[in-house]
């Protein structure tokens, strides 16, 4: 299947719309190694007006209308979260010295700027959303903004209530609402779920269910702590503590003291030897074929 770049359609908008004065000579633009000419256009009297020789702004239109659409390729599966230990566990032979990032309470005051961070360092992460803090439209676009830099959006209830003190419509309205509100934000519902202070109830784990999300506490996280509420403090904690094995599922929060050591903790674990999970490879049914 042939696929084509928003680049290259880009080009022949600019192409076929924006050539208002002076002469464009012949160009080729190659796509899967095929030239598309676009003919010689020239300019008439009208300087507000051009003129398109041969090839009509309709008939390369025409070309592209029945090019092939974009190829959209789905990833393979590599890991599943096992919900006994709440870890990142291989599927077959992937990697197993590997982590999963997760950063919770977001976008509150510093997520976009962790985005940043973990995007100039190559690693994915989920960000876990409250809907408590994408009730503006500056909040909203900043969590579109995290989104289109390729960070996966989670469900981390709308009020962060505990799940366990509500009634089922409630718990509802928690969760189905907020991936209501995130769908119509970034195009996309949720694939993850995480409970305020982990603690999910049945009907929580039944409704995750059905909205086809995966349901994930996590491994260790220390940054609600008192003891670690600095920069120095929850780097070491982070990468030294006996918690941290293969497979681990890190938790942390839109913080100003995990922002100022995100950098430096994802550096410090690959030193350890570790590599940073892609949310996109991990199993969304788990328990089907």
């Amino acid at each position: 299947m042939k696929i084509i770049t928003i680049a290259i359609l880009s080009i022949l908008a600019a192409y076929i719309t924006g050539c208002s004065q002076g002469d464009v000579t012949k160009e080729t633009v190659a796509i899967d190694n095929e030239e598309v000419n676009i003919e010689e256009m020239t300019e008439v009297e009208d300087s507000n007006s051009t003129n398109i020789n041969t090839t009509t702004k309709s008939s390369v239109e025409e070309q592209f209308n029945n090019t092939e659409e974009l190829e959209i390729v789905e990833l393979e599966p590599q890991y599943i979260i096992n919900p006994n230990h709440w870890g990142v566990e291989p599927i077959g032979d992937a990697n197993e010295n590997v982590l999963l990032l997760t950063i919770d309470d977001a976008p509150n005051k510093f997520s976009l700027q962790m985005a940043h961070t973990l995007q100039s360092l190559n690693v994915k992460a989920i960000f876990f959303v409250n809907g408590h803090f994408i009730d503006s439209e500056e909040e909203q676009e900043v969590l579109k903004q995290i989104y289109e830099l390729g960070f996966p959006i989670g469900n981390h209830t709308w009020s962060h209530n505990n799940l366990s003190e509500l009634s089922e419509v409630e718990q509802y309205e928690e969760i189905v609402k907020l991936n209501d509100a995130i769908e119509e934000i970034t195009g996309n519902r949720p694939q993850f779920f995480r409970a305020p202070y982990g603690v999910n109830t049945e009907y929580s784990k039944q409704l995750v269910a059905e909205e086809n999300m995966v349901l994930m506490n996590w491994s260790y996280g220390y940054d609600f702590d008192k003891k670690y509420m600095t920069g120095e403090s929850i780097l070491d904690i982070m990468v030294n503590t006996p918690l941290l094995r293969n497979g681990a599922n890190l938790l942390m929060h839109d913080r100003e003291w995990t922002n100022d050591a995100l950098k430096e903790i994802v550096i410090q674990l690959q030193k350890n030897g570790y590599d940073m999970v892609d949310p996109a490879l991990i199993k969304i049914n788990p328990h089907t074929d």
